[in-house]
């Protein structure tokens, strides 16, 4: 199940990624929700909020690593993981896939939710991204709930 999971969220930030190709204009910056959300199409080149920017490579290498680790954690865990986490592991691992293919292909990731919030103009990102963070936040929380269960 978890193959299936990591799979769709990796062909659904893939698709999202290349209808913004196919249907927005590079640099080009649509209003959704106004002083909220945009959809901007950009070209990141580095990891989340442009760190390392201009380094593909070895953003490249340190994604590859991170997904190898995660796989064989999940795979020597695979018995003893609830759904909830094998949940938060698809989401990690389907976004970081996504992101890894266009850094790959690309040789950068295609970023494109672009929102303000509390006028706060938030770095421009992707579903995979999105993706990642709500599989950590899942992570956490199963954590948190087996130490307070005493596991």
């Amino acid at each position: 199940m978890l193959i299936i999971g990591t799979s769709i969220l990796f062909l659904i930030d893939i698709f999202s990624k290349y209808l913004i190709t196919k249907l927005v204009i590079f640099g080009e910056s649509i209003t959704i929700i106004n002083n909220f959300l945009n959809i901007t199409y950009v070209k990141n080149t580095g990891a989340a909020w442009s760190i390392l920017n201009n380094n593909t490579l070895i953003v490249t290498i340190i994604s590859l690593f991170i997904i190898i680790a995660l796989i064989i954690y999940m795979y020597n865990n695979k018995n003893s993981s609830s759904k909830f986490e094998r949940l938060g592991y698809s989401l990690v691992l389907g976004g970081a896939l996504g992101n890894l293919f266009d850094r790959l292909v690309y040789g950068y990731v295609i970023d494109f939710i672009d929102i303000y919030i509390f006028n706060y103009d938030y770095p421009i990102f992707n579903l995979a991204d999105t993706f990642i963070v709500i599989g950590v936040i899942i992570l956490f929380i199963s954590m948190w709930r087996d130490k307070k269960d005493g596991i």
